[in-house]
């Protein structure tokens, strides 16, 4: 039983429905009462002896726990021990158990039982326990309180049965007297001769106690009826009776003034118990004068009045607090409800969401009773909503406890696979495999922190073993493609330079650089792609301005030569036309080859990146040339024409 079973089962405050019950039997009875009074007076003459009053209230019939006294403020325990010692002196002492300090010593001990318990089982899971495997370990403490609690059950069914015998023993004493009673009013010529034992018996009525509740009213009535006939019979001088009126009335006032001051008791539920005592008290005093009968029995009746009313009241509020308290519980039980319908896509959900659960827990604690026929109602639909949530919880975490296996398994296999590779010198093939083990790596799933900062460790530690050595190899390949970088900047220096320049023999140096530049080495790859960039941007710029002089110096030195063929005659010049026009023809089609196949690459690399710029420039000095051949032909057909015109 947890602790909020147990506040819910072991409530030592009575029942608002027990205590309503106690109160409306009470005033039935006062309302009997009223009529007895009024039953009184009919028989009672003039002449009549003292007499004692019928009862003006009745108290309500005793059950074996009805009316025990209203708890006091209870001790606050910090341990199981104290509770545990506490129970020992319950259950070895002399004192009777009662049950309200039973049930509370019950409640405070499984209070820190489920505590202790719940820490325990927190500390184990933050441990990194398996939640499935965890058992709850037997409590000697827990052994210890079950068997003196059932010593003190069976001193309380002992008491209960004690006191259930002793109640049949007092009836058989009240009939006893109730026919001694009988057997003087058939005796009236005794009546006066027995008028000290007819008070003695009426001491020993009051002196016994309690007796079984179904007999008590039935029995009350028998015994009024033959005292009344009793006192019908005595002859008393009237100075005795009004001296037993006086005693009755000061007694009477007495208990008037105690029930007044009730009002003022702050415990409502110890000021009716307190009632009930001064109605028994009451019900066994005597008369008082006629006259005065009335009013004492009005102003006890009045203050009886406000006690019963403030004890109503209070239940009635205790009520509407209760049902107070259902609505907070079924807006908690919503809000947890609610909590579990979200959807919880990783394990930071359920933590978030579990805190929140945690936290209605919490203030469903600070929450008190519902009414009694809703309060295990409502808190069996909010564990039925917690259970759900912590059981799809540790499902989740057990499924999530074999994929961080079959994770953990993954790595491992990487981490195998690596040290293999790790003693390596084949430094390009095996970077390849380390580099492509790293990527799937990053592909396989999480597991256990702890678990995989070990994991990663240990590749990282194979992966470095091998790179390191391969860095420490490659130091001086590095160096050298350091100073190959340098020799090629200097080589595009030149060549910026150059195209600064004019001169015949610019061809010629360009070209001695170029193949300086292809003759040197790798540089480092980072400053490849910059490098190449910048060098193919200085030659492009060289070789178009060449294109443009070699092409107008040829198409010069074609002219002048093309007057020494005319000289040879007009065949020689058409001769030449048609291998142009050849000329012409092939290179317009090598021109369409090119930028055909221009059409099939791609960009996507740096190798084709390369490779499109190389054929564009192919195609360029192709378009150069094509221009060239034609500016020959329009060159001959001028010279034709000019020959024509000549002649």
């Amino acid at each position: 039983m947890d602790s909020q079973e147990n506040v819910l089962v072991n409530g030592t405050a009575a029942s608002p429905s027990e205590e309503q019950g106690k109160q409306e039997e009470v005033k039935v009875e006062e309302t009997q009462q009223e009529n007895a009074v009024e039953t009184s007076e009919v028989v009672e003459t003039a002449e009549a002896p003292v007499a004692p009053a019928a009862p003006e209230v009745l108290e309500a019939p005793e059950a074996p726990e009805a009316q025990e006294e209203a708890p006091e403020e209870r001790k606050v325990y910090q341990t199981k021990q104290e509770v545990l010692e506490r129970v020992k002196e319950i259950a070895h002492g002399e004192e009777a158990p009662q049950k309200d300090e039973v049930e509370y010593l019950k409640t405070a001990f499984y209070k820190l039982h489920i505590a202790e318990r719940e820490a325990q089982q927190k500390a184990y899971l933050d441990a990194g326990g398996d939640p499935e495997t965890y058992q709850v370990t037997p409590d000697e403490d827990e052994e210890a309180f079950k068997a003196e609690m059932g010593i003190i059950k069976e001193r309380r069914q002992q008491l209960f049965r004690e006191q259930e015998q002793e109640k049949e023993d007092n009836l058989k004493k009240k009939l006893d007297i109730i026919e001694k009673i009988k057997s003087m009013v058939t005796s009236p010529e005794e009546a006066s001769k027995t008028y000290q034992e007819f008070k003695a018996l009426q001491q020993e009525w009051r002196e016994i106690k309690n007796v079984p509740a179904e007999r008590a009213n039935e029995l009350w009535r028998n015994y009024q009826l033959y005292v009344e006939q009793f006192y019908d019979l005595l002859k008393l001088n009237s100075e005795a009776r009004e001296l037993d009126f006086k005693k009755n009335l000061e007694a009477k006032n007495r208990l008037c003034e105690a029930a007044e001051k009730l009002a003022d008791e702050a415990d409502v539920i110890s000021a009716f118990h307190q009632l009930q005592k001064l109605h028994q008290e009451y019900r066994e005093i005597g008369p008082v004068s006629k006259e005065l009968r009335e009013e004492v029995w009005q102003r006890f009746k009045a203050a009886s009045t406000v006690i019963n009313k403030r004890h109503q009241q209070h239940f009635e509020n205790l009520r509407a607090r209760e049902e107070e308290n259902l609505a907070k519980k079924t807006a908690l039980c919503e809000k947890v409800e609610a909590v579990c319908a979200e959807e919880n896509k990783g394990s930071a959900d359920w933590e978030r969401h579990t805190k929140e659960i945690i936290d209605l827990q919490a203030e469903w604690k600070t929450i008190g009773f519902a009414p009694q026929k809703m309060n295990v109602k409502i808190f069996e639909r909010f564990r039925a909503a917690c259970d759900d949530f912590f059981a799809r919880k540790a499902e989740h975490f057990r499924t999530l406890k074999d994929t961080y296996k079959e994770n953990a398994d993954k790595k491992r296999t990487l981490i195998e696979k690596a040290k293999a590779l790790q003693d390596s010198t084949e430094w390009r093939s095996t970077s390849d495999k380390l580099i492509a083990l790293q990527k799937e790596w990053k592909t396989i799933g999480m597991v256990p922190k702890k678990l995989g900062d070990q994991l990663w460790e240990e590749f990282l530690g194979a992966c470095n073993k091998f790179f390191e050595a391969r860095n420490a190899q490659g130091a001086g390949q590095r160096n050298e493609e350091r100073e190959n970088l340098e020799k090629k900047r200097s080589v595009i220096e030149q060549l910026k330079q150059v195209a600064e320049e004019a001169g015949d023999d610019i061809q010629a140096r360009v070209q001695k650089l170029v193949e300086e530049y292809n003759g040197i080495g790798h540089v480092p790859f980072k400053e490849k792609d910059k490098l190449y960039e910048e060098y193919h941007a200085v030659l492009d710029k060289l070789y178009k301005e060449l294109n443009v002089s070699v092409a107008r110096r040829r198409l010069n030195k074609f002219k002048d030569n093309l007057k020494q063929v005319a000289e040879r005659g007009e065949a020689a010049l058409d001769t030449e036309r048609a291998r142009l026009m050849r000329q012409y023809e092939a290179i317009k089609q090598e021109v369409q080859t090119y930028e055909n196949n221009l059409g099939f690459l791609s960009a996507s690399s740096k190798k084709g990146n390369s490779l499109i710029e190389e054929m564009n420039r192919k195609i360029q000095k192709l378009k150069d040339d094509l221009q060239l051949t034609k500016d020959k032909i329009k060159a001959i057909d001028a010279q034709n024409q000019e020959k024509e015109q000549a002649e």
